[in-house]
């Protein structure tokens, strides 16, 4: 049986088939597992449609490396700048959406009001556009208008980038965050109103060596990386395949199966491994087995340790989430153990053993 499989990098939008824990701070999980809210959050969002440092490349052009930090456990996000002067923000960069949006200082919304806010009126050269911006999330929305200014991602500096500024970001999911805003690296008819992507204006200024990004997210609180333009072997080990996507919207491709959870192994007890979050003895997960997933004819193992994470009061859970269907995210977890690229020019999706 094939299942669809959307790879999503370095979101909190994303639910990843498997997160890590986090070393700092309490864990998103963790703050709604508190709240009552955990159980109503996955039932809702079935799926959601979000320290090594810079290194040199040859000739030192088109390739631009964003240090990512990782938070909360399911939140990787950088810092890009908007505007002249600039001004700064956390973003997810967003491989399930397509869009580049922050909040804006009209936004009265809690969520805005306790993170950053673009000042159009300090920027010279910010542009109105008239138009208006909606965009639902599985975790969260937002509304607002369209503006157009430079953006610098890394070293690079993406001048008339339409953007959107949020003027409401109604609920709750938003609040809790640590990032500002959201960068989309999706494909262009994901974006809204015929909006041309970051990335896709990066390639078209001629700013990229190659036209593709790849993704490296560290274990640690630091040293997680998206790497425009280029691919670092110094992030993985062994070859990379390639995988053809099966769809260009979300970087969409075929999986043929996965051992264990497919055949129902539970390896801890009931409910089975990879259904919804549930609990796990902690000393079992050296013994759990790995869980397979075969794509293209290669196998992909992630082991219990990369499965498991443990949650405050020293018991540990499951990380994997129901999509409730044939198919699933290969998020945060699933990256951090293979570096993965993302391949524009030739629409493909590169997977390798990473350090």
């Amino acid at each position: 049986m094939w299942f669809l499989v959307l790879l999503c990098a370095a979101s909190a939008l994303c639910q990843g088939v498997t997160r890590l824990p986090l070393e700092r701070g309490k864990k998103l999980r963790e703050v709604l597992r508190e709240k009552d809210l955990l159980q109503q959050f996955f039932q809702q969002h079935h799926y959601d449609i979000g320290a090594k440092f810079p290194h040199a490349f040859p000739n030192g052009t088109g390739v631009a490396t964003e240090p990512l930090l990782n938070a909360l456990d399911v939140e990787y996000y950088g810092t890009i700048s908007i505007g002249t002067p600039p001004q700064d923000f956390s973003v997810v960069f967003d491989t399930g959406s397509s869009d580049l949006w922050v909040p804006s200082v009209s936004c009265p919304s809690l969520a805005c009001q306790t993170h950053q806010m673009f000042d159009p009126s300090q920027s010279s050269t910010y542009k109105s556009t008239g138009l208006s911006l909606s965009i639902h999330y599985g975790t969260g929305e937002m509304e607002g208008t369209v503006g157009s200014d430079t953006v610098t991602v890394a070293s690079l500096v993406d001048t008339n980038q339409l953007f959107g500024l949020s003027t409401a970001e109604p609920g709750q999911f938003f609040v809790h965050v640590q990032f500002d805003g959201i960068l989309g690296l999706g494909y262009p008819n994901l974006a809204a109103d015929g909006i041309t992507p970051v990335f896709d204006n990066l390639v078209n200024q001629s700013l990229l060596q190659e036209n593709l990004f790849s993704v490296y997210l560290s274990r640690e609180a630091a040293g997680s990386m998206v790497i425009f333009g280029g691919i670092d072997e110094s992030y993985f080990t062994g070859p990379i395949n390639w995988i053809p996507v099966s769809y260009q919207g979300y970087w969409q491709i075929s999986m043929d199966r996965d051992y264990f959870c497919s055949t129902g192994v539970t390896g801890a007890g009931s409910p089975p491994l990879c259904s919804l979050q549930h609990s796990v003895n902690c000393s079992s997960i050296p013994a759990m087995p790995d869980v397979i997933f075969v794509i293209d004819g290669v196998q992909y193992p992630v082991s219990a340790l990369a499965y498991t994470e443990q949650v405050s009061g020293g018991s540990c859970m499951s990380s994997f989430q129901d999509t409730s269907g044939d198919l699933w995210i290969l998020g945060d977890v699933f990256i951090r153990v293979y570096y993965s690229i993302f391949d524009r020019a030739n629409n493909r999706v590169g997977l390798a053993k990473a350090v």
